[in-house]
Formats: structure tokens, C-alpha cells, sequence
């Protein structure tokens, strides 16, 4: 039997307390039970569960659309520093994919966990060391290697 997603997210933690960036990333094709996971962990925890399209979306709503390229990083810099939370969970972040933003969306997530611990599910998947979101015929899809990344891939399990 497998072992639970939460349970994999929480046996990680303590290994991504000690890497320069502190990104764990839990990666999955949508309808996988991520966002589950994270509610679970945040229950079990002392962490802080962020719905980054709804909180980042709000903030975004009276900006135009190039104080919105210009302010994103900040402001989701903003919505993570809320308090002293030392681990932070970020689900729904697919709005950092628009390329109106013209955001690279790991390196945002690399930036925050420089000072916290950050887990964060991404809807795509993971092949050959490279972290893909979206399909290449699509204009938000992305390609990253991962190297220095801590990944849960459950898909990888069955």
C-alpha cells in the first residue's frame, strides 16, 4: 500500500530545513489528491495553507497590467511574509504561469523559500530530471531541471 501523501510531505521536511533553498515541491497532474495533502499537513502542523490565485488574484485586482508584471514577486513575497509562519504551503499558484506576468515561476518559488520552508504542489510532471507544467504546444508551458530540488512525484510510486 502506499504510503499517504501527507505523510510523504511531512517525512521531507526535516531534509528541506537544511537546503539553501527550502522548496519542497510535490508534483502531480491535477485531480491527484494535492491539495488534500496539503490541508492535512496544515492541520497536523504549525504551517500556514495558502490558495496563491485567490490571495494573489485580490491583490492584483485594482493594478494595471504592467503594475502587475512589476509588483507579482513582491506582492506574493508579501502574502508569505504575512507572519513568522516557518513553513508555508502553496497550492493554486497557476496564475504565476500567465505570460502577461512574464514571471518564472520556479525561481518565485525558489526566492521565497530562501527564508522559510515552502511546499508547493505543481500541477505537471516530472521526467528525466525535468519539471514540466502544461504541454509544449501551449504558450504558459514550462521546462525546468531539477537539481538541487527536493520533489515528491507520487505518480512515480505506482
Amino acid at each position: 500500500m502506499a504510503e499517504p501523501l501527507s505523510n510523504q510531505i511531512l517525512r521531507q521536511l526535516p531534509h528541506v530545513a537544511g537546503l539553501f533553498y527550502r522548496l519542497l515541491l510535490v508534483v502531480a497532474p491535477s485531480g491527484a489528491g494535492k491539495t488534500a495533502a496539503l490541508q492535512e499537513v496544515a492541520e497536523r502542523t504549525s504551517a500556514r495553507y495558502i490558495n496563491v490565485n485567490l490571495e494573489l488574484s485580490q491583490c492584483l485586482l485594482d493594478l494595471t497590467q504592467r503594475q502587475r508584471k512589476l509588483l507579482v514577486p513582491r506582492l506574493l513575497g508579501d502574502i508569505v511574509g504575512k507572519d513568522d509562519t516557518q513553513t508555508v504551503l502553496l497550492d493554486n499558484f497557476e496564475m504565476l504561469f500567465d505570460t502577461s506576468l512574464q514571471l518564472h515561476p520556479l525561481r518565485c518559488l525558489q526566492d521565497l523559500a530562501r527564508h522559510r520552508i515552502i511546499v508547493a504542489v505543481w500541477n505537471g510532471t516530472l521526467t528525466s530530471g525535468h519539471l514540466t507544467y502544461a504541454t509544449p504546444d501551449h504558450p504558459e508551458y514550462r521546462r525546468y531541471a531539477i537539481d538541487d530540488t527536493i520533489v515528491i512525484y507520487p505518480e512515480a510510486s505506482t
